[in-house]
């Protein structure tokens, strides 16, 4: 249970930086992705499924556009929830509510 709090912790201190930023770059969207590859490296993710799902993750970041809706870091958020439930739980849909801040 550790080593999930310890990728929970990870994961929330790689979108930590986006909270500030009116519109993201790719490199802010490059660092995020760096981040989120180093923590679950760390949490012992097979390599393969690491590139996989951070390739997927940059693709629809850089590719999707700018919702009015959600804030960047949210947005970014929205979709690495998406490519965690592709990977872990296809099929299963569980909506992603946001507290307002």
């Amino acid at each position: 249970m550790a080593a999930f709090s310890s990728l929970t912790e990870r994961l929330s201190g790689a979108f930590k930086h986006l909270r500030r930023k009116g519109k993201l770059s790719d490199s802010d969207i490059d660092g995020t992705i760096r981040e989120i590859r180093r923590a679950l490296l760390d949490a012992d993710v097979a390599l393969d499924v690491v590139r996989s799902f951070t390739a997927k993750i940059r693709e629809r970041a850089l590719g999707e556009e700018v919702s009015s809706a959600l804030n960047p870091a949210q947005q970014v958020v929205r979709i690495v929830n998406d490519e965690l439930t592709n990977v872990l739980g296809a099929g299963v849909e569980r909506p992603l509510n946001f507290a307002k801040y």
